[in-house]
């Protein structure tokens, strides 16, 4: 059902919209009465945006993002002013659209409809609409196919007030052109930099500069609220760990039965004369076959060099016999068990007495053979054991997460009995944030989390939910086993809880002095390329700077975005041209050598313009719906704008 759900995401969406959005609000909709107890966050025309659609929403948004992500999604990215606002944005705009179409009578036919429903590829066989598919995929979720072909006449309808708009903007081709030539351009620059490094041993930082700092940045360096944890983790070590020693003789038990990963037998590249007789043959017959082997094996002795050339003339197996007999490398069960015998009793260059097997008599030549080779059970034993750990570590890990879960529930205030029960460690780490890990240098704290070997642990979302959910955060119980991967699972409990605050002055003046220096070697940095700048704009020589490497703006060449963006700004009129521009260690002036003009027929920029179009469309949308806000006198009430800056929970 889950691998349905995500193969046909659209389709879903559309059941969705079936169930959750009613098909009268285009039909009959002036008739409904919108008024109900619940409060209204937006006014639009005669209908409200109502709290409980708001928290539906927010539920669904979660919902989705969480099961995209296998439940890392952190809601915190959605739980702010600017995601409320986006998401109540699209609730007025989804009601001002349905106002419009209701007001209008907005509707599509049958023919539209079913055009619309058929094209559908999820409803498809071999390119084709099925009435079969398509009845048996809305009774799986519960559906006839009038509440959804209703369901679908509302959103084609409803699309009908901006479709027209987003599908018929057009980039005007004059502009077009212009962008694809100013994509393409291409300019020729030098570059000479000034290192703020080179300036650090001049700078001098006094205690009442760090003091005036430490003062004046007083939000900059507040540390967020942050807990230190006890914490278990069950993973394939541990498990491995928890494994007994295995006995002498399950080792040898299974380096027998995976012997071919260890040693490689035995082969010979073999080739043979057959003399054929059939399974009915009479005892005349049989023994006539004999003689003739057997003179077919004198002959090859006698001249063993020639053994192809005799199998060419005289084999009675036709496939071999066009290579002059050669059956290629075998190994031990590769052949019947008496020929088998017979070739492996053989040396390099033997040839054999005539051997009987299914089809006939077989003479048998060793043109090489390659003796047994490989690891011995005393040289494999060591990666043996390792893996018959590794296999029983696996059956292990179940238990042991099935036994580590119902533990921590019943000693909900300690992990210290399960981590006795399975033989773990409890592991202590602090200086964990909701939304991060924070260093050590920053938390000013010698066990921090993210500086530890279990980061990637303790920096998983579900994992810093759990620390900060009212179970564990305030009442200092265990937390549910997380499964951070098929292999991986841990229980957190809070140790200690560190409310927000500044740190100390003495804990962040090296901080602060490193900062200072750092800026003030940037800004002598940057004074020194201002003044070359000065100069080569006034006529000097142009001194110090690196081999010119050509740039667009579609092939940056491999310099950064802002000395990129510099060689653009820099006026084409004369060459040479200059400019300057600060960077994040070093001061970098541009040198602008020559201009090439673009050329809007390049094969890279063939979708630029539906590309554009699409973007273009977009925002044309937005003017329109910015427009019909405006004539349905939408208005946020005072509840809609709490909720947008305190959440659903801040009344």
């Amino acid at each position: 059902m889950f691998d349905f759900i995500r193969t046909h995401q659209r389709l879903m969406q559309l059941i969705l919209l079936v169930l959750v959005v009613p098909s009268f609000v285009f039909l009959g909709v002036s008739g409904y009465s919108f008024v109900t107890a619940d409060a209204a966050l937006a006014v639009v025309d005669q209908s409200e945006v109502q709290r409980e659609a708001f928290t539906e929403a927010q539920r669904n948004q979660l919902q989705q993002m969480q099961e995209s992500t296998q439940g890392r999604f952190d809601p915190a990215m959605l739980d702010n002013p600017q995601a409320r606002q986006a998401l109540l944005d699209q609730l007025i705009d989804r009601q001002v659209q349905i106002a419009v179409a209701s007001k209008n009578h907005f509707s599509v036919s049958d023919a539209t409809l079913r055009g619309a429903i058929a094209s559908m590829p999820q409803l498809q066989v071999d390119g084709q609409f099925s009435p079969e598919r398509y009845n048996d995929i809305l009774a799986s979720y519960g559906l006839s196919p009038r509440d959804f072909e209703a369901g679908q006449r509302a959103e084609l309808a409803l699309d009908t007030v901006l479709g027209p708009v987003r599908d018929t903007a057009r980039l005007p081709e004059p502009v077009l052109e212009h962008i694809k030539r100013a994509l393409t351009e291409q300019r020729t620059i030098r570059l000479r930099f000034f290192q703020a490094a080179a300036h650090r041993d001049q700078i001098e930082v006094s205690e009442a500069d760090i003091q005036a700092w430490y003062d004046s940045h007083q939000d900059a360096l507040r540390l967020p609220e942050q807990v230190s944890a006890d914490y278990l983790v069950l993973d394939e070590a541990a498990a491995k760990a928890s494994v007994p020693a295995v006995e002498e003789s399950q080792l040898k038990e299974y380096y027998e039965q995976n012997k071919a990963r260890y040693v490689t037998p035995a082969r010979a590249n073999v080739s043979h004369i057959l003399v054929k007789v059939p399974a009915d043959a009479s005892p005349d017959a049989d023994q006539a076959a004999r003689a003739q082997a057997e003179d077919l094996a004198r002959q090859a002795r006698a001249e063993p060099a020639k053994f192809a050339d005799l199998a060419r003339a005289e084999s009675q197996d036709a496939g071999s016999a066009r290579d002059g007999g050669r059956l290629g490398w075998m190994q031990h069960g590769s052949l019947p068990a008496a020929l088998e015998q017979a070739v492996f009793a053989l040396q390099a260059g033997e040839i054999s007495d005539p051997v009987k097997g299914p089809d006939g008599y077989h003479v048998f030549k060793i043109d090489e053979q390659q003796p047994e080779k490989g690891e011995s059970f005393e040289e494999a034993r060591a990666k043996i054991e390792d893996e018959v750990r590794q296999q029983l570590a696996a059956e292990r890990f179940a238990d042991m997460a099935t036994r580590l879960t119902g533990l921590v529930y019943d000693e909900p205030s300690s992990l210290e009995p399960a981590a006795k029960e399975l033989g773990l460690v409890v592991r202590h780490a602090s200086a964990i944030s909701r939304d991060r890990l924070l260093p050590g240098a920053e938390s000013h704290t010698p066990d921090a989390a993210a500086d530890g070997t279990d980061a990637a642990i303790l920096g998983d979302v579900r994992v810093r939910q759990a620390l900060f959910s009212p179970s564990v955060y305030t009442d200092r119980q265990n937390s549910g086993v997380i499964e951070i991967s098929p292999d991986t699972m841990a229980v957190v409990r809070v140790a200690d809880v560190t409310p927000a605050h500044v740190p100390t002055l003495d804990l962040v003046q090296d901080q602060i002095r490193d900062r200072l220096v750092d800026e003030r070697a940037l800004a002598a940095a940057r004074e020194e390329g201002e003044q070359v700048l000065t100069g080569l704009e006034k006529g000097d020589e142009a001194t110090g700077f690196q081999a010119p490497v050509t740039v667009s703006r579609m092939d940056p060449g491999g310099v950064s975005q802002a000395i990129l963006e510099k060689a653009f700004a820099v006026p084409d009129q004369s060459v040479p041209g200059y400019g300057g521009v600060t960077l994040s260690q070093a001061y970098a002036i541009v040198q602008l050598d020559g201009v090439q003009p673009g050329s809007p027929d390049q094969p890279a920029l063939a979708g630029l313009g539906a590309q554009l179009a699409q973007v273009w469309g977009g925002l044309e949308e937005q003017a329109v719906l910015a427009r019909l806000r405006e004539q349905l006198g939408v208005q946020i009430t005072d509840e809609g704008r709490k909720v947008v800056a305190e959440g659903i929970g801040g009344q």
